[in-house]
């Protein structure tokens, strides 16, 4: 029997025969289950659940007193939110069919198929997780709530977008399932697994591997470990990283760049949370938690036939795709006004004041690399910066006409624009006017000066100054 079923609430029980109890309870537990309660009497069940939280039920429905088809409608009624399992005889299917359409999550008949029983069970806890992860989804979202704001604090950001994001880790943060990071280079997928690690409550450490470069030989020898003697060079035994992270999460980063034999090896750890080191026969087992990222386009590669479609699936259990900085734009100034802060530390400068332009300028910047660019632009700026504020001079690579960072900024269409512009002009405006429109916004924002509001136009200094020549 391969499932894995772990529940951190118990799973009760509930059956007037004592030897099916004692059977259903050894069967449960050679699987790791240890939560496990029973109950031989049905009047107490509303009762027993009121003052015991529990998982799911695998309820018989032939008992005295009160019979199980009774205790059915009263516990999907009362009790929603715990999947029920039913036990009935194998000539009566059809009332299992019909505990079904009531609301039961399954049925087993009898005599017990221990196989049938353990898959039933791990398939109602499945169902179990993903009906609280929802339930409290809903509640952090309509409530904009956010219970371990503390643990974000590392992720500078003014975004509701990344917000939705840590809502959603700190409900998904507890589960076992694996955790899918997917986003641009440089949009914080590593910041945001740190965080789901944080929030786990897992006791074992937070390990990170890099996938990027690794042939299947040195995946192998990095996540599993090696035995004495396993090749040559083998000096000694040597533990792997999936090792090292006993108990707490393995981050795996660049999982788009696995080969195929070393994907086929992380689905069955995923499958059996079992693994061998290399060059032994010696079967280890893992409880850590994986959280993989990438910046590629995964579904991209399935159809390309270079990633494996059932490892994809098997990954997303839960799916986290961050925006990237272009997407986030209201971020732009609060993390330019911390990067000026860290690099003026860094490098024992008074904290420069940026111009209007620069901030207009770097609010529309494509940012192919994301905050990680942003970062890197802000501290080279202040290393060049001397004093007085912060000018377009200070940053490499800003120039006049082509190559210009103006002209890297990305349009995106969107209603509220369109609303705007027919609000401002009256009707939608023709091109002369919104080059018009501009032209005189960018010399209003830059308090007259010809080569930073062609920057921000993205044209030539040239160009614009014969602009201006026909206007005046």
């Amino acid at each position: 029997m391969d499932s894995k079923i772990n529940s951190q609430l118990p799973i009760l029980l509930i059956d007037d025969d004592p030897v099916v109890l004692e059977i259903s309870v050894t069967a449960l537990e050679s699987e790791g289950v240890e939560n496990i309660l029973t109950l031989t009497d049905s009047r107490k069940t509303v009762q027993f659940l009121e003052d015991h939280p529990v998982s799911m039920i695998v309820l018989d429905l032939m008992m005295p007193y009160v019979s199980g088809l009774d205790l059915l409608p009263l516990l999907i009624r009362d009790f929603p939110h715990i999947p029920v399992i039913v036990m009935t005889s194998s000539d009566d299917i059809e009332t299992a069919v019909s505990c079904i359409k009531a609301g039961a999550a399954d049925y087993i008949t009898k005599p017990m198929d221990i196989e049938r029983l353990l898959l039933s069970v791990e398939k109602a806890l499945q169902f179990n997780d993903l009906y609280v992860e929802n339930r409290n989804l809903r509640e952090y979202l309509l409530n904009d709530n956010l219970k371990h704001p503390a643990v974000f604090d590392v992720i500078i950001t003014a975004s509701k977008k990344m917000r939705s994001i840590f809502q959603y880790v700190e409900v998904i943060a507890k589960s076992d399932q694996p955790v899918l990071v997917t986003g641009e280079t440089g949009v914080g997928k590593e910041l945001i697994a740190r965080a789901i690690g944080a929030l786990s409550n897992r006791k074992g450490p937070f390990v990170t591997v890099n996938a990027a470069g690794l042939d299947d030989s040195m995946f192998s020898d990095t996540l599993f470990g090696h035995k004495k003697g396993a090749f040559t060079g083998a000096d000694q035994a040597r533990e792997g990283l999936i090792s090292s992270a006993s108990g707490g999460t393995l981050f795996l980063d660049e999982i788009g760049d696995l080969n195929e034999t070393s994907q086929i090896k992380l689905l069955r750890l995923i499958q059996e949370q079992e693994f061998y080191p290399v060059g032994s026969d010696v079967l280890k087992k893992t409880d850590a938690r994986l959280i993989v990222a990438t910046n590629q386009d995964l579904s991209r590669l399935i159809s390309a036939n270079r990633f494996r479609k059932d490892l994809y699936y098997r990954l997303c259990a839960h799916h986290i795709q961050v925006p990237p900085l272009r997407e986030r734009r209201e971020d732009i100034p609060v993390l330019l006004d911390h990067f000026l802060e860290k690099a003026s530390a860094a490098l024992g400068k008074p904290k420069p004041v940026p111009s209007r332009e620069v901030v207009a300028l770097l609010s529309t910047y494509h940012y192919e690399g994301n905050v990680r660019e942003l970062n890197a632009m802000v501290f080279d700026a202040v290393a060049r910066y001397t004093t007085g504020l912060l000018t377009l001079d200070c940053f490499a690579g800003l120039s006049d006409g082509e190559g210009g960072l103006a002209n890297k900024s990305l349009l995106v269409p969107s209603k509220d624009v369109d609303d705007a512009l027919y609000g401002f002009f009256g009707r939608f405006p023709t091109i002369k006017e919104m080059e018009d429109y501009l032209t005189s916004s960018a010399m209003n924002l830059t308090n007259g000066n010809q080569r930073s509001a062609a920057l921000l136009l993205g044209i030539a200094r040239q160009t614009l100054s014969k602009r201006l020549g026909i206007a005046g």
